[in-house]
């Protein structure tokens, strides 16, 4: 069995530090000699962009990609998708694709598990694995808090991002159920 701890850092409230937080996370943590695996899962890219990867679109495997083949059924080479970055960080990156996912992932069979899954594949070669996704609290979300053994909340002191924090606590209260 795994040691690893797979974390979520979300806040539907965008803006709030959430991906500033999974790479100065990640980086510090792979500097103390852990094995770190960041995981972007915002259609946004924008860890991917944080990490020097300046067109995504180019990648040819993406956490989209191994998210489908979970889907169909196919066999997953997530291992092979991870990029390793001179920080001493595993990516597995991000693209636009991502966005078209959330809609798929509707109608798959075990929607709020298919990350997880991913995610099991390759977390025994890993102390951590880090998972920064988008402002929203739809499937990719779900998946995101299914997956982890725990959330950092990123929050900003003022009202909106606290009304952002009460609706994912009662989020992550119904994943937990």
């Amino acid at each position: 069995m795994s040691n690893c701890k797979v974390i979520a850092l979300s806040n539907q409230k965008g803006g709030v530090g959430k991906t500033t937080t999974a790479v100065n996370l990640g980086v510090g943590l792979a500097k103390q000699g852990n094995k770190v695996l960041l995981i972007d899962a915002d259609a946004q890219v924008n860890l991917t962009m944080a990490l020097g990867y300046a067109k995504p679109d180019d990648i040819p495997v993406t956490l989209s990609t191994i998210m489908q083949d979970i889907m169909d059924d196919k066999s997953v080479g997530v291992q092979g998708a991870i990029l390793h970055h001179n920080e001493g960080v595993g990516l597995l990156p991000s693209n636009i694709e991502l966005s078209g996912l959330e809609v798929r992932l509707i109608n798959a069979i075990s929607r709020e598990s298919v990350l997880k899954t991913g995610i099991n594949q390759v977390k025994k070669n890993y102390d951590y694995v880090l998972i920064d996704f988008m402002p929203s609290l739809g499937m990719l979300t779900i998946n995101a808090l299914a997956a982890a053994d725990s959330v950092v909340i990123p929050k900003q002191p003022h009202y909106l991002s606290a009304k952002g924090l009460e609706l994912l606590l009662r989020s992550v209260s119904k994943v937990r159920r």
